[in-house]
């Protein structure tokens, strides 16, 4: 299930014809000298590239200012935050370090040059040019704020939230300290609190679709699946195009039960989303529970033409195919699933069911010790192995396996009993006595299938003494 970007554009309303005409006429004024005369412009001109991602022509521009003004502080700002959004993060440093030789007081670039640092995973300098900005201006909450960021990033949730929540004390509309905020509680499990915090966030940033996703995701945590699906459709109805909002709801509608909305819904999130495999999977998976094996495998098959790796996928398919009767399809993806994930014992074990009903013994008894090998202490493994070993006559390796399931489980009378039956064909008549005692006494219908299996031994007045009956 994907969070909504916890970033914050600020889109100008700016449009790119006109953006793209100042652009050309400024560069045609700096090309004819006129600098001086346009200093103010070219400055906004600055700021709407940034906003609007034109970080190259946003460099050129900057750089014809630097010509003039070497030693304006601000400028060598601007620059950085520049190089900060091509991503040239080393040269953005480079540059803060020379606008804080110039100004060495300025909070704020102690603030952009820690985005560089983090960018670059120097968590420790980040830290300190944050702390150092703090310094400078105590109550400034956007440092608070980077702080607060920084620590969630390195899944430091507890720290993080002491740091947004000074933020919030000084600021207490940081619309974005709110939403970071919830996210920490959310790490934490906290869920109350983040759904406090995306509240907030969402009575501040009304429009913002990604306030109310996570309040969805927050309430689908806490069951709460109606009320998710409400804050879902507000989502959607600010971003229609939210594809991970169709998933979401899709998923709190099957919770519900309310199976062919959630179809739809995942039908939409696959529509807006087509190389997201899971939404395919997901409407395969409703159809399988609602019994439609054609329709559950041909989603199933969906998903894995997107990706032809998903261990889950071919594992699901492989059980509607054996449901349906198409044994060697349902071996072909299990099979598969086995080369995809070996340190999963669920692939094995389903094929060594598959095996066992098809009579294929011996071969369902590998299977069953490759899965053991991965899940040694599994009852259901061990016991269906034991049963194999049983049926294919192997008589001590199966009580070995019994005596497993009876170390896992000793309360199940099913291993005792099949140890009394093995005792029982090794003329361990003790042992089996035994057996059948421990397995009569923790399920006492045993004894009407041990009547039924043997009847001349439960009539036989030896057993009968033996069994303390008579």
């Amino acid at each position: 299930m994907a969070d909504f970007d916890s970033d914050f554009s600020n889109d100008s309303d700016f449009g790119d014809d006109n953006l793209e005409e100042e652009i050309k006429k400024y560069r045609e004024i700096i090309e004819n000298g006129g600098v001086y005369n346009s200093v103010e412009e070219i400055e906004d001109i600055i700021q709407l590239c940034q906003e609007n991602d034109r970080y190259d022509d946003g460099l050129f521009f900057i750089e014809r200012l630097l010509e003039v003004f070497p030693y304006n502080s601000e400028y060598w700002l601007k620059k950085g935050i520049t190089f900060n959004g091509l991503f040239e993060c080393e040269e953005a440093i480079e540059c803060f370090e020379k606008a804080l030789s110039l100004n060495p007081a300025d909070a704020e670039i102690y603030i952009e040059k820690a985005v560089s640092e983090e960018e670059l995973e120097l968590f420790n300098q980040a830290k300190e040019s944050l702390l150092e900005a703090l310094k400078l201006d105590p109550r400034n909450e956007d440092a608070f704020f980077s702080l607060g960021l920084l620590l969630q990033r390195q899944n430091k949730d507890l720290e993080a939230i002491e740091y947004l929540c000074n933020a919030i004390e000084i600021d207490s509309e940081y619309a974005e300290a709110y939403f970071e905020l919830g996210y920490c509680f959310e790490n934490l499990e906290r869920l109350h609190e983040a759904l406090k915090a995306y509240e907030s966030f969402s009575d501040l940033q009304p429009y913002n679709p990604g306030g109310w996703f996570n309040k969805g995701v927050v309430l689908g945590k806490l069951n709460q699946f109606e009320k998710a699906i409400e804050c879902y459709d507000l989502a959607l109805s600010i971003n229609e195009g939210f594809s991970t909002a169709w998933f979401n709801k899709g998923n709190a509608l099957a919770d519900l039960g309310r199976y062919e909305q959630a179809i739809e819904c995942f039908k939409k999130s696959h529509e807006l989303d087509p190389k997201d495999e899971s939404s395919c999977f997901n409407i395969a998976n409703i159809y399988d529970e609602l019994g439609d094996i054609p329709n559950s495998i041909k989603y199933f098959s969906e998903a894995l033409k997107i990706n032809d790796e998903y261990y889950e996928a071919y594992l699901a398919r492989g059980f509607c195919y054996d449901s349906a009767g198409k044994f060697h399809l349902a071996l072909r993806d299990f099979n598969k699933a086995i080369t995809l994930s070996q340190d999963n014992a669920d692939a094995w074990f389903a094929k060594a069911d598959l095996e066992y009903s098809l009579g294929k013994l011996q071969e369902a008894a590998q299977s069953y010790i490759a899965a053991l090998k991965i899940e040694p202490d599994s009852y259901e493994i061990n016991y269906n192995l034991a049963e194999t070993l049983f049926e294919m006559g192997d008589w001590l390796e199966a009580l070995n396996a019994y005596d497993k399931c009876v170390k896992i489980n000793p309360t199940d009378a099913s291993s005792y009993y099949g140890k009394a039956k093995i005792n029982f064909i090794l003329s361990r008549t003790q042992e089996a006595v035994d057996c059948l005692k421990a397995a009569f006494k923790i399920n006492p219908a045993i004894r009407t299938e041990f009547a039924k299996e043997y009847p001349e031994i439960k009539s036989s007045k030896l057993f009968k003494k033996l069994l303390g009956e008579i």
